[in-house]
């Protein structure tokens, strides 16, 4: 089991993850980490989050930010949205 999952809609919310990863590993939290976009790929999201044994979700959206609220409305666990590649992020 992991501690959250946390799923991107594109790879080009990586930088964003990134600074996710590095959050939970100075914490110990353990993770899990895909790429799927609620758009392009609904049934295999919907597949990952209910097979998923993870405690909670991190789901970090683009433009469309749906993906948040697709994960939440499978998941019955918690759920933090947060912005991608639309939002621009300092080092």
């Amino acid at each position: 089991m992991v501690d959250v999952a946390v799923i991107c809609g594109s790879t080009s919310d990586t930088p964003v993850a990134e600074k996710v990863f590095a959050v939970l590993q100075e914490h110990g939290i353990s993770y899990d980490y895909q790429v799927i976009s609620a758009h392009r790929d609904p049934e295999r999201l919907d597949g990952y989050v209910k097979a998923s044994d993870a405690r909670g979700f991190i789901a970090i959206a683009g433009l469309s930010a749906a993906l948040p609220g697709v994960v939440g409305s499978e998941a019955g666990r918690p759920v933090i949205g947060g912005p991608g590649r639309c939002i621009h992020t300092r080092s």
